[in-house]
């Protein structure tokens, strides 16, 4: 298994150069009927993380299960090199689940990343499966402005590349920015991501990661693979 506590950064950069010659934007799924998303969550100032990977049937964003884990993590938060600190313990979680998505989500960048290899590629090459990223904050490229209205759409270029979209999920609120990060074309990950977008800012697999983790670090849920047996009202409101 995985684990970056002693690499450098110097030693990190090293490990992107080489993974991103892996990266292929090439799509690698014919029929899509599952998808997953993996988050992170953490007590600030310790080294324990929080990790959480949910199964949804596609396109109709139905809870089917859910991978937690429990583990630890001394590589810093440093932008750019999210992967090292968060992808170990999701590879656990991945481990965890029975049967595979078709495709993976990660709550970070795909190649709309400074060396072409966010999180999402990170965690796609190491799988050898196909993720897109789906980040709340810009980290590399320019798009111009896009509509105000939910489904808008902007290209993000860096030195006349096409790396990724800004994309409006709701009306008037602020974009995510969605880019590929292994086996999946630049223009397939806005195609595939779309049928999450619901009602929130926050595409469905990457909201109720996020809220499964959160409920996790708050002992509200245990550790190991679960079937969606919560109650619903736990979502409402969420």
């Amino acid at each position: 298994m995985y684990n970056y506590d002693s690499t450098s950064i110097t030693e990190a950069t090293e490990i992107q150069n080489y993974l991103r010659n892996k990266v292929s934007l090439v799509t690698d799924i014919e029929n899509i009927t599952t998808i997953a998303a993996g988050d992170i969550s953490h007590n600030k100032d310790t080294d324990i993380v929080y990790a959480g990977i949910v199964v949804l049937s596609y396109p109709e964003m139905k809870l089917l299960s859910y991978s937690l884990v429990l583990a630890k993590t001394t590589f810093p938060y440093v932008p750019g090199y999210l992967g090292f600190r968060e992808v170990p313990a999701l590879l656990q979680a991945w481990e965890q689940l029975p049967e595979k998505p078709d495709l993976m989500i990660l709550d970070g960048q795909g190649v709309t990343h400074p060396r072409r290899i966010g999180i999402a590629s990170h965690f796609g090459v190491l799988t050898n499966h196909p993720a897109i990223g789906c980040a709340k904050n810009m980290l590399y490229g320019n798009y111009s402005p896009l509509g105000l209205e939910k489904f808008s759409t902007s290209p993000i270029i860096s030195q006349n590349e096409h790396l990724g979209y800004a994309v409006r999920t709701k009306d008037n609120v602020k974009p995510v920015y969605i880019s590929p990060g292994h086996k999946v074309s630049v223009e397939d990950s806005l195609k595939f991501m779309k049928p999450c977008i619901l009602k929130h800012r926050i595409p469905e697999p990457t909201r109720l990661a996020h809220e499964k983790v959160n409920l996790f670090r708050v002992g509200k849920l245990k550790e190991g693979f679960h079937t969606n047996d919560i109650q619903p009202d736990l979502f409402s409101g969420v």
